[in-house]
Protein backbone atom coordinates (compact mmCIF):
# COMPACT_ATOMS: atom_id res chain seq x y z
CA UNK A 1 0.00 0.00 0.00
CA UNK A 2 1.43 3.48 -0.91
CA UNK A 3 1.30 6.15 1.10
CA UNK A 4 0.81 9.89 -0.29
CA UNK A 5 2.95 12.85 -0.13
CA UNK A 6 2.24 15.36 2.09
CA UNK A 7 0.44 18.53 0.63
CA UNK A 8 2.92 21.15 -1.08
CA UNK A 9 2.61 25.23 -0.70
CA UNK A 10 1.24 25.92 -4.22
CA UNK A 11 4.27 27.67 -5.37
CA UNK A 12 7.68 26.82 -5.72
CA UNK A 13 11.06 28.34 -6.28
CA UNK A 14 13.64 27.03 -8.54
CA UNK A 15 16.05 26.69 -5.83
CA UNK A 16 13.47 24.63 -4.61
CA UNK A 17 13.39 22.28 -7.55
CA UNK A 18 17.06 21.92 -7.63
CA UNK A 19 16.97 20.48 -4.21
CA UNK A 20 14.07 18.04 -5.01
CA UNK A 21 15.34 16.66 -8.19
CA UNK A 22 18.06 15.19 -5.76
CA UNK A 23 15.51 13.11 -4.15
CA UNK A 24 14.37 9.80 -4.98
CA UNK A 25 11.75 9.70 -6.43
CA UNK A 26 12.43 13.09 -8.07
CA UNK A 27 9.51 14.91 -9.01
CA UNK A 28 7.38 14.75 -11.98
CA UNK A 29 8.32 17.49 -14.34
CA UNK A 30 4.94 18.70 -16.74
CA UNK A 31 5.86 21.93 -18.91
CA UNK A 32 2.44 23.07 -20.03
CA UNK A 33 3.33 25.87 -22.24
CA UNK A 34 0.60 26.74 -24.76
CA UNK A 35 -0.78 29.45 -26.83
CA UNK A 36 -4.82 29.92 -27.47
CA UNK A 37 -3.92 31.09 -30.53
CA UNK A 38 -1.55 28.45 -31.48
CA UNK A 39 -2.22 25.01 -30.53
CA UNK A 40 0.75 23.90 -31.31
CA UNK A 41 2.96 26.36 -30.75
CA UNK A 42 3.97 25.60 -27.03
CA UNK A 43 4.49 21.65 -28.18
CA UNK A 44 7.23 23.57 -30.67
CA UNK A 45 8.78 25.66 -27.72
CA UNK A 46 8.71 22.59 -25.61
CA UNK A 47 10.90 21.01 -28.18
CA UNK A 48 13.07 23.41 -28.43
CA UNK A 49 13.96 23.91 -25.09
CA UNK A 50 12.52 22.53 -21.89
CA UNK A 51 14.18 21.98 -18.39
CA UNK A 52 16.17 18.49 -18.25
CA UNK A 53 13.53 15.45 -17.66
CA UNK A 54 10.44 17.46 -18.27
CA UNK A 55 6.77 15.99 -20.52
CA UNK A 56 5.12 18.11 -21.89
CA UNK A 57 1.19 18.39 -20.92
CA UNK A 58 -1.20 19.59 -23.75
CA UNK A 59 -4.14 22.22 -22.80
CA UNK A 60 -6.58 20.56 -25.53
CA UNK A 61 -5.18 16.87 -25.49
CA UNK A 62 -4.47 16.58 -21.89
CA UNK A 63 -5.57 19.14 -19.27
CA UNK A 64 -9.37 19.29 -20.64
CA UNK A 65 -11.89 17.10 -22.72
CA UNK A 66 -12.64 16.52 -26.17
CA UNK A 67 -14.97 20.08 -27.10
CA UNK A 68 -18.54 19.71 -27.52
CA UNK A 69 -20.00 19.40 -30.83
CA UNK A 70 -20.69 22.55 -32.83
CA UNK A 71 -23.25 24.80 -31.29
CA UNK A 72 -23.10 22.92 -27.93
CA UNK A 73 -23.91 24.94 -25.06
CA UNK A 74 -22.32 22.71 -22.98
CA UNK A 75 -18.80 22.89 -21.11
CA UNK A 76 -17.20 25.48 -23.08
CA UNK A 77 -13.50 25.80 -25.45
CA UNK A 78 -12.05 23.71 -22.60
CA UNK A 79 -13.76 21.58 -20.69
CA UNK A 80 -12.58 19.20 -17.58
CA UNK A 81 -12.34 15.50 -18.28
CA UNK A 82 -14.23 13.48 -15.74
CA UNK A 83 -11.87 13.23 -12.63
CA UNK A 84 -12.03 9.23 -13.88
CA UNK A 85 -10.49 10.42 -17.38
CA UNK A 86 -7.56 12.51 -15.93
CA UNK A 87 -6.75 9.74 -13.60
CA UNK A 88 -5.85 7.61 -16.26
CA UNK A 89 -4.06 10.65 -17.89
CA UNK A 90 -1.72 10.79 -14.87
CA UNK A 91 -1.35 7.28 -14.77
CA UNK A 92 -0.03 7.43 -18.28
CA UNK A 93 2.85 9.63 -17.26
CA UNK A 94 4.11 7.48 -14.35
CA UNK A 95 2.25 9.56 -11.57
CA UNK A 96 1.73 8.05 -8.02
CA UNK A 97 0.09 9.35 -5.03
CA UNK A 98 3.76 9.61 -3.45
CA UNK A 99 5.61 11.56 -6.27
CA UNK A 100 5.29 15.42 -6.07
CA UNK A 101 4.89 17.44 -9.63
CA UNK A 102 6.09 20.53 -10.58
CA UNK A 103 4.11 22.88 -13.39
CA UNK A 104 5.30 25.34 -15.40
CA UNK A 105 4.83 26.96 -18.77
CA UNK A 106 6.47 30.29 -20.59
CA UNK A 107 3.44 32.49 -20.32
CA UNK A 108 3.31 33.55 -16.62
CA UNK A 109 1.80 30.53 -15.21
CA UNK A 110 -1.78 30.18 -16.62
CA UNK A 111 -1.34 27.12 -18.19
CA UNK A 112 0.79 25.81 -15.21
CA UNK A 113 -2.35 26.60 -12.67
CA UNK A 114 -4.70 24.70 -14.67
CA UNK A 115 -2.70 21.66 -13.98
CA UNK A 116 -2.25 22.60 -10.64
CA UNK A 117 -5.47 22.57 -10.03
CA UNK A 118 -6.60 20.00 -12.19
CA UNK A 119 -4.04 17.59 -10.01
CA UNK A 120 -5.48 19.06 -6.93
CA UNK A 121 -8.50 18.43 -8.04
CA UNK A 122 -7.79 14.75 -8.89
CA UNK A 123 -6.85 15.06 -5.19
CA UNK A 124 -2.87 15.15 -5.98
CA UNK A 125 -1.46 17.14 -3.03
CA UNK A 126 2.06 17.45 -3.51
CA UNK A 127 1.96 19.70 -6.42
CA UNK A 128 3.50 22.96 -7.31
CA UNK A 129 3.63 25.58 -10.17
CA UNK A 130 7.53 26.72 -10.86
CA UNK A 131 7.81 30.70 -10.18
CA UNK A 132 8.80 32.05 -12.75
CA UNK A 133 8.53 29.12 -14.85
CA UNK A 134 11.58 28.27 -17.57
CA UNK A 135 13.15 32.32 -17.32
CA UNK A 136 13.68 31.75 -13.08
CA UNK A 137 15.12 27.98 -13.76
CA UNK A 138 17.86 28.96 -16.46
CA UNK A 139 18.15 32.01 -14.15
CA UNK A 140 19.90 29.47 -11.52
CA UNK A 141 21.90 27.93 -14.05
CA UNK A 142 19.30 24.94 -14.23
CA UNK A 143 19.61 22.35 -16.88
CA UNK A 144 17.72 21.95 -20.15
CA UNK A 145 17.46 20.24 -23.23
CA UNK A 146 15.64 20.00 -26.18
CA UNK A 147 13.75 17.22 -28.31
CA UNK A 148 10.61 14.81 -27.25
CA UNK A 149 10.97 13.52 -23.96
CA UNK A 150 11.74 9.85 -22.57
CA UNK A 151 9.33 7.45 -22.66
CA UNK A 152 6.92 7.45 -19.66
CA UNK A 153 6.77 4.08 -17.59
CA UNK A 154 3.05 4.30 -16.89
CA UNK A 155 1.55 2.91 -13.60
CA UNK A 156 -1.13 0.78 -13.51
CA UNK A 157 -3.77 2.95 -12.19
CA UNK A 158 -4.20 6.40 -9.98
CA UNK A 159 -6.32 6.15 -7.45
CA UNK A 160 -8.88 9.10 -6.91
CA UNK A 161 -8.46 10.90 -3.89
CA UNK A 162 -10.91 13.28 -1.79
CA UNK A 163 -10.87 16.69 -3.63
CA UNK A 164 -10.37 20.45 -2.21
CA UNK A 165 -11.38 22.29 -5.15
CA UNK A 166 -14.62 22.79 -6.17
CA UNK A 167 -16.72 23.60 -8.28
CA UNK A 168 -19.66 25.17 -9.63
CA UNK A 169 -21.89 24.74 -12.77
CA UNK A 170 -23.32 27.30 -14.83
CA UNK A 171 -27.07 26.65 -14.04
CA UNK A 172 -26.42 26.88 -10.25
CA UNK A 173 -23.94 29.83 -10.66
CA UNK A 174 -27.38 31.21 -12.35
CA UNK A 175 -29.15 30.59 -9.02
CA UNK A 176 -26.07 32.39 -6.92
CA UNK A 177 -25.78 35.11 -8.55
CA UNK A 178 -25.83 37.51 -5.51
CA UNK A 179 -25.01 35.55 -3.03
CA UNK A 180 -21.29 34.42 -4.41
CA UNK A 181 -18.27 36.65 -5.78
CA UNK A 182 -17.41 36.14 -9.10
CA UNK A 183 -14.34 36.83 -10.29
CA UNK A 184 -13.12 37.17 -13.77
CA UNK A 185 -9.90 36.52 -14.87
CA UNK A 186 -10.15 37.87 -18.11
CA UNK A 187 -8.40 41.11 -19.75
CA UNK A 188 -10.28 43.81 -18.83
CA UNK A 189 -10.97 45.05 -21.93
CA UNK A 190 -12.73 41.58 -22.87
CA UNK A 191 -14.68 41.81 -19.36
CA UNK A 192 -16.18 45.18 -19.94
CA UNK A 193 -17.46 43.87 -23.73
CA UNK A 194 -14.98 46.04 -25.41
CA UNK A 195 -13.57 42.89 -27.79
CA UNK A 196 -13.83 39.55 -28.28
CA UNK A 197 -11.13 37.46 -29.50
CA UNK A 198 -12.27 34.11 -29.01
CA UNK A 199 -16.36 33.88 -28.14
CA UNK A 200 -19.19 34.58 -29.80
CA UNK A 201 -20.46 37.04 -27.06
CA UNK A 202 -18.54 39.58 -25.46
CA UNK A 203 -18.89 41.05 -21.97
CA UNK A 204 -19.49 39.20 -18.45
CA UNK A 205 -21.15 37.38 -16.17
CA UNK A 206 -23.75 40.33 -14.76
CA UNK A 207 -22.25 40.96 -10.81
CA UNK A 208 -18.90 39.72 -11.75
CA UNK A 209 -15.64 41.19 -10.61
CA UNK A 210 -12.50 41.74 -12.89
CA UNK A 211 -8.64 40.46 -11.48
CA UNK A 212 -6.57 40.17 -14.90
CA UNK A 213 -4.74 37.39 -14.44
CA UNK A 214 -1.41 38.99 -14.95
CA UNK A 215 -2.07 41.56 -12.35
CA UNK A 216 -0.72 38.46 -9.96
CA UNK A 217 2.62 39.10 -11.57
CA UNK A 218 5.47 41.12 -10.55
CA UNK A 219 7.55 42.84 -12.95
CA UNK A 220 10.06 39.49 -12.89
CA UNK A 221 7.05 37.00 -13.96
CA UNK A 222 6.82 36.07 -10.55
CA UNK A 223 3.87 36.07 -8.12
CA UNK A 224 3.66 38.66 -6.23
CA UNK A 225 4.42 38.29 -2.20
CA UNK A 226 1.53 36.75 -0.13
CA UNK A 227 0.88 39.40 1.55
CA UNK A 228 0.39 42.07 -1.45
CA UNK A 229 -2.00 39.63 -3.31
CA UNK A 230 -3.82 38.72 -0.23
CA UNK A 231 -4.45 42.41 0.53
CA UNK A 232 -5.60 43.01 -2.84
CA UNK A 233 -8.12 40.57 -2.62
CA UNK A 234 -9.40 41.57 0.27
CA UNK A 235 -9.58 45.23 -0.68
CA UNK A 236 -12.18 44.03 -3.36
CA UNK A 237 -14.14 42.21 -0.73
CA UNK A 238 -12.85 38.80 -1.39
CA UNK A 239 -13.88 36.14 1.46
CA UNK A 240 -12.63 32.48 1.39
CA UNK A 241 -15.52 30.12 0.43
CA UNK A 242 -17.65 32.43 -1.37
CA UNK A 243 -16.04 33.29 -4.75
CA UNK A 244 -16.66 31.44 -8.01
CA UNK A 245 -13.76 32.21 -10.17
CA UNK A 246 -14.08 32.02 -14.22
CA UNK A 247 -12.39 33.27 -17.35
CA UNK A 248 -12.50 32.94 -20.79
CA UNK A 249 -12.96 28.96 -20.69
CA UNK A 250 -11.93 27.85 -16.92
CA UNK A 251 -7.74 27.95 -17.69
CA UNK A 252 -6.69 31.63 -16.30
CA UNK A 253 -9.47 31.45 -13.56
CA UNK A 254 -6.91 28.96 -12.05
CA UNK A 255 -3.93 31.37 -12.04
CA UNK A 256 -6.66 33.55 -9.87
CA UNK A 257 -7.30 30.56 -7.94
CA UNK A 258 -3.56 29.59 -7.33
CA UNK A 259 -2.36 33.27 -6.49
CA UNK A 260 -5.63 33.18 -3.65
CA UNK A 261 -4.62 30.06 -1.91
CA UNK A 262 -0.78 31.41 -2.05
CA UNK A 263 -2.12 34.58 -0.20
CA UNK A 264 -4.14 32.33 2.25
CA UNK A 265 -7.62 32.90 1.06
CA UNK A 266 -8.43 29.12 0.42
CA UNK A 267 -11.86 27.44 -0.68
CA UNK A 268 -12.64 29.29 -3.85
CA UNK A 269 -14.31 27.26 -6.39
CA UNK A 270 -14.03 27.49 -10.23
CA UNK A 271 -16.93 27.96 -12.94
CA UNK A 272 -15.34 24.57 -15.46
CA UNK A 273 -17.37 26.42 -18.83
CA UNK A 274 -16.64 30.08 -17.78
CA UNK A 275 -17.21 32.82 -20.19
CA UNK A 276 -16.96 29.97 -23.07
CA UNK A 277 -20.19 28.74 -22.20
CA UNK A 278 -22.16 31.03 -20.25
CA UNK A 279 -22.32 33.29 -23.35
CA UNK A 280 -23.00 30.42 -25.68
CA UNK A 281 -26.52 30.42 -23.94
CA UNK A 282 -28.90 33.25 -24.91
CA UNK A 283 -30.82 32.53 -22.15
CA UNK A 284 -28.45 33.36 -19.71
CA UNK A 285 -27.88 37.37 -18.97
CA UNK A 286 -24.76 39.44 -19.84
CA UNK A 287 -23.88 42.91 -18.43
CA UNK A 288 -20.89 45.45 -20.56
CA UNK A 289 -19.79 48.22 -18.94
Amino acid sequence: MTTAAKPWAPLITAEQLQALLQQTPPPLLLDCSFDLTDSSAGERAFLDRHIAGARYAHLERELSAPKRPEGSIRGGRHPLPSREAFAKTVASWGLTPERGVVCYDLQGGPYAARAWWMLRWLGHGAVAVLDGGLAAWQATGGAVESGEAAPAQPASTYPLGDTTMPTVQADALLRLLGQVTVLDARAGERFRGETEPLDAVAGHIPGALNRFFKDNLGADGRFLPADTLRAAFEAMGLKPGQVVNQCGSGVTACHNLLALEHAGLTGSALYPGSWSEWSADPARPVARS
